[in-house]
């Protein structure tokens, strides 16, 4: 727990924990001294009084106990797995591998292709962009590609909301500890998602999975949407990081034994996307300070990027164990007894794939995505 900073509220953790349990035996014994047969005797009458007050007492303290106790098991993170390297930067993961060669200094997507920063600036604020013309042909055919090939490996296609409920962000989460990334709307009690992960993790809330119907598998297209609030100067030029974007997003449910070989499945599956349109990538093991709350592994595929002259993140691909089933009541049945499953997710694609397509490749497209209606060429103007 320590390897990913939560070492001390898993300590304060245990303490709230040791007084609740403390608590409890003693409310129930004075609960159970308020049950007389017969009329009381006067003697007896003094004695609920003082019976009473005690318990109001200790009643409030277990309370106490029992909000505190929850507050802080909702700040401790899923212990990170033994093959997740140690540290807290970006520069402490792993490399597990390269594949194909860098290319040399390009123009950026800006110039290569039709997006419009400006007028999505006046239009919503930093950080927001028009995708238009050739660009946004190319996008779609994107989404509808990955689709294709990610239904073909047995995912489910969904459309999902992107407006979710609290408890969903807090199940998967997201929440408390990312809480400032996600935009609200306060009126209706619902927020914007940052990724179609938290509406296919929900799907099954408070649910039980009979164990022959998994693995069950889902994958999602959807706009989501994010505050960047970390990201302050960073990125700050054309589509590259910005507050809405698209994604299609992979999502299993499998029983515990299985979710190792299944966050390999789902590399391979977002390996091949990325091979198949022949952009020179690296795999990442991800350090465990860098994990998300609910992740016990993660791993990144980042793309070279020659504008940059260097690799920038695509994918992500993390093993939740069995984090979000608890929070959100998940379990699967075998044998008369329930236990948690585990859950994974994985990115297919997103926008910044155009831009890596655009910048690899100066403007030509890949045969494969010109099937599923991409361009020839992206032109910048059209």
């Amino acid at each position: 727990m320590a390897r990913k900073g939560g070492a001390e509220a898993f300590d304060e953790l245990l303490e709230a924990d040791a007084r609740w349990r403390e608590l409890v035996p003693q409310v129930d014994e004075l609960r159970g001294r308020q049950k007389l047969k017969g009329k009381p005797t006067p003697e007896q009458v003094e004695e609920l009084k003082q019976v009473k007050e005690d318990l109001r007492r200790l009643e409030d303290e277990l309370s106490s106990a029992e909000a505190r106790r929850d507050e802080l098991l909702q700040r401790v993170p899923n212990p990170p797995h033994e093959s997740v390297p140690d540290g807290d930067a970006e520069e402490d993961a792993r490399e597990e591998r390269r594949v194909g060669e860098p290319g040399d200094e390009s123009p950026e997507h800006l110039e290569l292709g039709w997006f419009d920063m400006e007028r999505g600036a006046r239009l919503s604020g930093s950080r927001f962009g028009y995708i238009a013309g050739d660009a946004a042909l190319l996008a779609l055919a994107l989404y509808r590609w990955a689709l294709d090939r990610v239904v073909a490996e047995g995912f489910t296609p969904v459309l999902p909301p992107v407006l979710v409920r609290e408890e969903a962000m807090y199940g998967t989460g997201f929440f408390p500890a990312e809480r400032n990334e996600y935009y609200e709307i306060s009126e209706d009690g619902l927020y914007l998602t940052g990724t179609s992960e938290v509406a296919l993790a929900a799907l099954h809330m408070g649910e039980i999975i009979e164990a022959d119907e998994l693995p069950r598998r889902y994958t999602a297209f959807s706009p989501n949407f994010r505050r960047e609030a970390g990201a302050a100067g960073r990125d700050t030029r054309g589509m590259f990081r910005v507050h809405q974007f698209n994604k299609v997003e992979m999502f299993s449910y499998v029983l515990p034994e299985e979710s190792w070989d299944e966050l390999e499945r789902l590399l391979a599956i977002e390996e091949g996307l990325v091979q198949e349109l022949g952009l020179p990538y690296r795999v990442l093991n991800i350090a465990a300070g860098e994990l998300s709350a609910a992740a016990a592994k993660r791993y990144d595929i980042e793309a070279w990027f020659p504008s940059q002259q260097r690799y920038r993140e695509l994918t992500s691909a993390s093993n939740t164990t069995d984090f979000q089933a608890r929070r959100l009541g998940i379990r699967y049945r075998a044998n008369s007894r329930t236990e948690f499953v585990h859950t994974l997710n994985g990115t297919a694609v997103t926008d910044r794939w155009v831009l890596a397509i655009l910048e690899n490749f100066g403007g030509e497209v890949p045969e494969v995505l010109r099937e599923f209606g991409a361009p020839e060429r992206v032109r910048p103007d059209a």
